[in-house]
């Protein structure tokens, strides 16, 4: 009896697994890798924002107690005279604060961008205030602006200022803050801005010099303009650090505690009293809520008008 030999099948009937194209697979590797971040943010910083925004809602105490009482937080928020006056402080400290932070993060870049025998010594030196902590800071910086005692307010006596009372005068202690939060954030903007600056081409500030351009013609024409990027994400980070960043409050709660006279009262600083020192939980997460929702309405209208840093300054 004979046996049948098996049927030879052709190969180019065999199905071979299908392979992902270099494309596909640098997109699966690149959402591995943000995928831990991407969770990280989803359960520690998206939850509590969508807590903090049903608790606008409630009527919620330090022991536990929730009452649903719709819209009357927002509604004393509105009557509320004190949360009015900490969104006008806060207007105020935010037009003086981004720009000065502007100016001199650019300014400092500027100076230290040229590579000198010293450039490495003044980087650091300009940064190193950024290093310290925040509550030291405000502690040395009280010290410092104390009144009859402080050296500021000796030094200004000297110069026949008369003794500035630098955080007891209603009309200054929002300037001291600014003063002090330059001094501690501009090092930070600076590293920014130099980045920005060493990835201008050299070729162009040649050309420009061969051209019979001096330093302000290149400034404004060549270094301002590729800056465009730059300067948009330091309007941004320097606004929302205004209004609700850590360094914002940390400062006040050290150096003035809101005074005198609420003049210092940041709307970040009263919606933390009314949750920690009153206990009203639901109104600060109202308040919070409303804080949120003009930094998102800030940032649209920045990338509007900036383009996403691609304005003309023409």
């Amino acid at each position: 009896m004979s046996t049948a030999s098996p049927t030879a099948v052709p190969l180019a009937t065999v199905s071979k697994p299908r392979r992902l194209s270099a494309r596909h697979r640098e997109w699966i590797a690149g959402y591995l890798f943000v995928l831990p971040d991407a969770l990280g943010l989803l359960v520690f910083v998206g939850g509590p924002m969508l807590l903090s925004l049903s608790l606008g809602f409630f009527g919620v105490t330090g022991f536990g107690g929730y009452r649903f009482v719709g819209l009357a937080n927002y509604r004393r928020m509105l009557a509320d005279p004190l949360f009015l006056e900490s969104l006008k402080v806060t207007l105020l400290y935010v037009v003086l604060l981004v720009p000065s932070l502007y100016v001199t993060g650019l300014g400092l870049a500027l100076l230290v961008h040229r590579r000198s025998r010293f450039s490495g010594l003044f980087r650091t030196l300009f940064f190193l205030p950024h290093m310290v902590s925040l509550v030291v800071v405000g502690l040395i910086w009280q010290v410092l602006l104390i009144d009859k005692i402080g050296v500021v307010s000796r030094v200004s006596a000297a110069i026949g200022l008369g003794g500035l009372s630098w955080l007891g005068d209603p009309s200054l202690a929002l300037y001291a803050i600014v003063g002090v939060s330059v001094w501690f954030l501009m090092g930070y903007y600076m590293l920014i801005f130099l980045s920005g600056l060493q990835d201008i081409p050299r070729e162009y500030l040649d050309a420009a010099r061969i051209d019979g351009a001096g330093p302000v013609a290149s400034f404004r024409h060549i270094i301002l303009p590729l800056l465009r990027p730059t300067s948009f994400f330091v309007l941004l980070v320097s606004t929302v650090t205004a209004v609700a960043g850590a360094q914002t409050f940390d400062l006040v709660y050290v150096m003035t505690k809101g005074g005198p006279a609420n003049s210092t009262s940041l709307a970040i600083y009263y919606i933390y009293e009314q949750a920690f020192q009153f206990g009203e939980y639901g109104y600060a997460a109202a308040m919070a809520s409303v804080l949120v929702i003009i930094l998102l309405a800030f940032t649209v209208l920045l990338f509007r008008v900036t383009r996403g840093g691609r304005f003309d300054y023409d």
